[in-house]
């Protein structure tokens, strides 16, 4: 059986694509469908397995078209979940040195190449894929779903201030992430909020800090201002005592390095400083930060 026939109209039949069969000829293994070569030894498996509702001789049935393990085109009743331009959030089962493969519903994984791919991906990681053909009719799922989301998303209601909502992360910008909640609600978490590296596809639970006027929320992973400041503090005694109570850190530091060394914003680091100076465990001048002995 060739890996590619030519079908109804002459159309080429080819893997990762979604086309409609005839039924040529039943057997043992399943039902044959005509590859419209006018060879019968070019027609294509649909396996027992890989039917979803009995077949006759005669139907024209929709199948997803798969090289099985020997190479051969084989048929799957079983198709992608959603159509193309449509997204969802799907698992990576499979990485390759191409790209990966993502589980779509369909017999084989549906292919995400480098090119569309966000992030260090591993198996078992679940992400935001938009379904799409690319130029050749094959079938296969981007990362890039920035305009997808904003056309399926919803003015939050009756989230406030302090409310804590679950957000899957479809993109990290050089400003900070942007999440969708399972109610479609929009999530931006900046930088300066994040407690953690967070990846694409991660799903993160948040606090939210502004609901803006078109619905869309602003968010934090960190702890309110008055708990994080005490945790903030900690770090920096920590880091302090680690180095013989002094360090070339003060509120004058440049907040690029500030948030290099201790993963803060120049703002929390201040705030920490100040609660530090307050209870008279350190001591600062224009180029360092000392313990009080």
């Amino acid at each position: 059986m060739s890996s590619k026939s030519a079908g109804p109209n002459n159309v080429t039949l080819k893997e990762n694509t979604l086309v409609s069969l005839k039924v040529a000829r039943t057997g043992e293994l399943g039902a044959f469908l005509d590859a419209g070569t006018g060879n019968t030894s070019d027609d294509i498996l649909l396996h027992h397995d890989q039917q979803t509702a009995p077949v006759e001789v005669g139907d024209i049935v929709d199948v997803f078209l798969y090289h099985d393990p020997k190479g051969r085109l084989t048929a799957s009743m079983r198709l992608p979940r959603i159509q193309p331009g449509q997204i969802a959030y799907a698992e990576v089962i499979q990485r390759t040195r191409f790209g990966a493969f993502v589980d779509l519903g369909t017999e084989r994984g549906i292919f995400l190449p480098f090119a569309e791919m966000k992030g260090n991906l591993q198996e078992g990681d679940r992400v935001w894929i938009r379904l799409y053909e690319d130029k050749s009719g094959r079938l296969a799922v981007s990362m890039d779903v920035g305009l997808a989301m904003q056309s399926i998303a919803k003015p939050s209601e009756g989230i406030e201030r302090g409310d804590e909502v679950t957000a899957a992360i479809y993109n990290i910008t050089a400003d900070g992430a942007l999440g969708i909640t399972p109610q479609k609600y929009l999530v931006f978490i900046h930088r300066d909020e994040w407690d953690h590296t967070i990846l694409v596809g991660e799903m993160v639970k948040a606090r939210v800090t502004f609901v803006r006027e078109d619905g869309r929320l602003n968010a934090s992973l960190r702890a309110q201002k008055e708990t994080a400041m005490t945790t903030d503090a900690a770090t920096i005694l920590a880091y302090l005592e680690a180095r013989g109570g002094v360090m070339p850190y003060t509120d004058k530091t440049d907040p690029t390095v500030i948030r290099r060394q201790f993963k803060l914003s120049k703002s929390a680091f201040k705030r920490a400083l100040g609660h530090l100076m307050k209870q008279g465990k350190i001591t600062q001048d224009n180029a360092q930060t000392r313990l009080v002995e």
